[in-house]
């Protein structure tokens, strides 16, 4: 008993503490996944260690930083954040670590970099998948030894900075198309915290709807919006793309726009795009499109030669009738009727053996015109390309130059194909 109440009461430290730190740092949500990030963030924030955090853009990953920072013993250093996806690719090395007067057109004196500033703190930098190779060096550098060489300078550095990295980016996927550094990859990810997005989180949806409402009623001053029964179904089995920032965006937008207080489902759904979209069908890829395409030849091809083989079969059907007038229909032409035109709901009809033999009354031969004999076309590309440029130069008289124009093809074209198929023309 003593070991479970022990274990009861670091439950419920736990639980307090996580909820503590989300009340100081503003958090809403209660999901697992959540939970589970910030007690990663608290463990790992005494230790000097890196530390990766990932998620899609809008999961609040700028958050998870400033626990660290705040539970480590750098707190009372400097925390800087940067967003290296905003910084130009030419200017990102001189903002990151500095650089000397007259370095590049425009270093009118010397500068201090981020971490040089941050000596004994923290640095955070947003969005790390965006940075260049070769700052990447310069970044690996300082993980490893900590020491960096401003821009236009010779002079080694030392700086005593943790760094905490944050990305949408797939990185391992960058990785293999050569956009980011492996070795850089893994002194980052010492430590990972994965934030999970809005879609995964549902338990979540509503209490933040709920805390975004009241801070847009007290910043503009009018009662807080509610949502009824269905809307609040809605909202929650929405997937979120854009993920927290995008329900803050749009709990914003209500709150100005609308002036009853109280939403409906119709109401919210003008303001969630696609929101009647509940299953998109997915990309394929250029593989999948391949195999698609081939299919869909393959059932056109099967279409095209049963009807062929129909009428193929109907032709010698009557030809058959046509040289034997006064003879009854034997029972596989009886069949070949059947198979042509007797079904019933798309199936059919098989075959009587019971049937009586089908008998044609007396044909007026007078009224009978001649038939030519049937020949089966051919199709051979090979035969119809041949055909096709032979009437073409007899409908021009041989003048090879206009043949070429009504077949559409360049008159280079028509004759290597005459020299090719041996034509006369």
């Amino acid at each position: 008993m003593p070991a479970k109440n022990c274990k009861f009461a670091l439950y419920l430290f736990r639980i307090m503490d996580i909820q503590g730190i989300k009340q100081r740092f503003e958090i809403i949500g209660n999901s697992p996944g959540l939970n589970r990030a910030i007690e990663v963030a608290v463990q790992v924030a005494p230790t000097d260690l890196s530390v990766l955090i990932t998620g899609e853009s809008g999961t609040g990953k700028e958050i998870f930083p400033q626990i660290i920072h705040q539970f480590s013993s750098r707190k009372h250093g400097k925390y800087i954040a940067v967003n290296c996806g905003a910084i130009p690719e030419g200017t990102i090395d001189s903002e990151l670590f500095g650089h000397e007067k007259g370095a590049f057109t425009g270093a009118l004196s010397d500068r201090k970099g981020y971490f040089q500033e941050a000596d004994g703190g923290t640095i955070f930098l947003d969005e790390i998948g965006e940075l260049p190779l070769s700052t990447q060096v310069r970044l690996l550098r300082i993980l490893e030894t900590g020491e960096f060489i401003k821009v236009g300078s010779s002079k080694v550095i030392k700086t005593n900075v943790r760094v905490i990295a944050a990305t949408n980016v797939n990185i391992p996927e960058a990785i293999e198309q050569g956009k980011f550094r492996e070795d850089l990859y893994y002194r980052l990810n010492t430590v990972p915290v994965i934030i999970n997005p809005l879609r995964e989180r549902p338990e979540d949806v509503f209490l933040l709807f709920r805390k975004f409402a009241r801070d847009f009623a007290e910043k503009y001053r009018m009662p807080p919006i509610q949502l009824d029964e269905e809307a609040r179904i809605l909202l929650v089995n929405y997937s979120w793309p854009g993920n927290v920032r995008q329900l803050k965006n749009i709990t914003e937008q209500i709150s100005i726009i609308e002036q009853n207080r109280d939403i409906s489902s119709d109401v919210l759904r003008n303001y969630l795009p696609n929101n009647n979209v509940k299953n998109l069908p997915a990309l394929l890829s250029n593989k999948q499109q391949d195999n698609s395409f081939a299919n869909e030849r393959e059932i056109l091809y099967k279409v095209l030669f049963d009807m062929k083989r129909d009428m193929t079969d109907l032709k010698k059907l009557v030809l058959d009738l046509m040289e034997n007038r006064e003879s009854p229909i034997s029972r596989d032409q009886a069949q070949i009727i059947r198979n042509l035109y007797d079904t019933e709901n798309g199936k059919i009809v098989p075959d009587d053996p019971h049937s009586k033999p089908i008998h044609i009354e007396h044909l007026d031969k007078d009224n009978i015109q001649d038939t030519e004999e049937y020949v089966e076309e051919s199709l051979s590309l090979e035969e119809k390309e041949i055909e096709l440029i032979k009437k073409a130069l007899d409908k021009h008289n041989g003048k090879r130059k206009y043949a070429a124009q009504e077949l559409g093809i360049s008159e280079r074209t028509l004759y290597r194909k005459i020299k090719e198929y041996d034509i006369n023309g």
